[in-house]
């Protein structure tokens, strides 16, 4: 046993108030939450204030572990570097463990490693010591693992979801009782399920969850680091109900099934603050739901974080110190367009600027500036809310997105007048949005006099660095990538994901970027209608690298995989 394990018998436990005063300190506990949750605490007489806490999902089960372990200096361990099965099982109930959330990891001469979630209760340690007549040592661990752990070594192998699967009604999905199916929606089991659900995508850091009916299944994926990944899911019999439960979270019309509708839920897991936009869609076998998850808490508007350096950094802060003209961000959906135009605003933002942004939807609030969120169902879309803000005084606009060509010429228009304008385009490349201002019908001379610069980007999935494995690149991938160009190192070295690793050996992910720069080249080009790679020719006599050996500078440096830059570059 190691000796950094604590006697579980001869602990001190430290008052609840010790634990809070912890949990304010270091995980985010807010003082008007903790005394909302004392007053709920009086009035239920509950005398487990930490289970109340994380009930409430003011703080996660995680943290409330890492305070008790700080406190009683135990080592605490997660459920992924628990051991596989146990070679022995002390004889101990699954009712027992299950009430007081302890599991055994370890049953050996030295003694009981017993991993606990709370140990303010002695008598736990006390009864697994007299049961296996050996000394017990305390491993601290979050509650809601310490129950995987103990379905892992002494239940059926269900999962917690499969659990809840099982108390589902069977024929919940062929009910047209709109009112019946209001109250299935309200029992405890969907509301459970729904919970776990969103709970699972906190946990696996997913951006999205997609849930959708098919004949025969339900399927729930997460997005996580841009790609799709299965997870286990309730029988399609429960589809009426947990989608009806998600739209009542939302407050949409559970009775209009034959419509797309959109929706917010605002709620607390694990102590974080989430934003979820809800869109639903009518598909063959019912609706389709997709969330998309913000978490307000833990969003950085740094650019160094998003992935930009060097260079492609300098290059876009010079292009942002322009007191007048447009800069535009162009890329597919959820190439982290928006996010790195709220960087740039956060930037911006001084007491000598007053900036003004039109969204569908604002995603994020930023303080001290002003954002409108347009509504094309009373006539205030972007055009709309465009012509009044320029009559507002601002220094900076920015445009969700320009859609159409009346848009794009109150922004121009804006520009020509001293204001600094950002926004987003959809297009493939930094050169392509030029020739698609063009194709909505803005005249040439317009964009050459206006368009400062413009960023394209994507998203490639980081590596984690503690998982990485390394690897001499042969010499047919060197000179098929011209890889040589992109470092000094010899031999050249390139990464991949470990395959075994949480999360497939990637962890986050990382903008690649390409920065078109207007010069008196590129204006002279414009004025004579050259097309988009004639274009992209002379941005790159300027200094432009494209996406694909921005994606090869970041792949030789171990920030990615060279398989991750090719699926996101060339759609390999």
């Amino acid at each position: 046993m190691p000796p950094s394990h604590v006697d579980a018998l001869n602990l001190v436990i430290p008052p609840s108030e010790q634990l809070c005063q912890w949990l304010m300190t270091h995980s985010g506990l807010k003082p008007i939450d903790l005394e909302r949750a004392r007053r709920l605490q009086a009035e239920s007489e509950d005398d487990e204030l930490l289970g109340l806490l994380t009930r409430l999902g003011l703080v996660s089960e995680l943290e409330v572990a890492r305070a008790w372990s700080a406190l009683l200096q135990a080592p605490l361990l997660l459920a992924e570097d628990a051991p596989g099965e146990l070679e022995r099982l002390p004889p101990l109930t699954e009712r027992f463990m299950r009430h007081y959330r302890v599991v055994p990891l370890c049953w050996d001469e030295q003694g009981v490693q017993l991993l606990a979630a709370n140990p303010a209760n002695d008598y736990p340690f006390q009864a697994v010591a007299h049961a296996c007549a050996a000394p017990v040592f305390l491993v601290i661990g979050p509650g809601n693992e310490v129950d995987s752990l103990i379905e892992r070594f002494y239940g059926q192998g269900r999962s917690a979801m499969g659990s809840l699967i099982e108390t589902l009604d069977d024929d919940a999905g062929s009910l047209e009782d709109i009112e019946h199916l209001k109250d299935l929606a309200s029992e405890a089991p969907v509301i459970r399920l729904v919970n776990l659900i969103m709970q699972r995508a906190v946990e696996q850091r997913a951006s999205d969850i997609h849930i959708e009916p098919f004949e025969s299944q339900l399927k729930v994926r997460y997005r996580i680091d841009g790609v799709l990944h299965e997870a286990e899911a309730p029988p399609s019999s429960s589809s009426a109900a947990v989608i009806s439960r998600v739209k009542i979270m939302a407050r949409l019309d559970i009775a209009e099934r034959r419509l797309p509708q959109d929706g917010r839920i605002m709620l607390r897991i694990q102590g974080k603050e989430l934003d979820l936009r809800v869109s639903t869609v009518p598909t063959s076998f019912g609706e389709s739901v997709v969330m998309r998850l913000l978490d307000r808490q833990t969003v950085r508007f740094d650019f160094q974080s998003l992935g930009f350096d060097g260079e492609r950094l300098d290059g876009f802060l010079d292009v942002l110190e322009n007191p007048h003209g447009i800069l535009l961000v162009t890329g597919p959906t959820g190439s982290g367009k928006t996010t790195t135009l709220y960087t740039a605003l956060s930037r911006l933002n001084t007491a000598e600027r007053k900036i003004i942004t039109v969204e569908d939807p604002v995603e994020y609030q930023l303080e001290g500036i002003n954002q409108i969120q347009v509504k094309p169902a009373i006539g205030l879309d972007f055009a709309g809310a465009l012509r009044s803000i320029v009559r507002q005084d601002p220094d900076v606009i920015m445009i969700g997105e320009m859609r159409d060509l009346e848009t794009c010429r109150i922004a121009i228009q804006s520009s020509l007048t001293g204001h600094l304008v950002l926004s987003t385009l959809h297009t493939n490349s930094a050169a392509a949005s030029i020739t698609r201002l063009l194709d909505m019908g803005v005249e040439s001379y317009l964009i050459a006099s206006t368009v400062k610069g413009i960023l394209a980007q994507r998203l490639v999935r980081r590596l984690d660095p503690h998982t990485r494995m390394a690897f001499e690149a042969p010499a047919e991938l060197i000179a098929e990538h011209g890889l040589e160009r992109f470092t000094e190192q010899r031999p050249i070295l390139l990464y991949k994901p470990c395959s075994e690793a949480a999360g497939g050996g990637y962890f986050g992910r990382s903008a690649i970027t390409e920065l078109l720069v207007m010069n008196e080249e590129l204006r002279s080009l414009l004025m004579r209608q050259a097309d988009a790679s004639t274009l992209e020719q002379a941005a790159r006599r300027g200094g432009l690298r494209t996406l694909y050996e921005e994606g090869l500078r970041q792949a030789v440096a171990g920030i990615t995989s060279l398989e991750e830059v090719l699926r996101v570059t060339r759609g390999e």
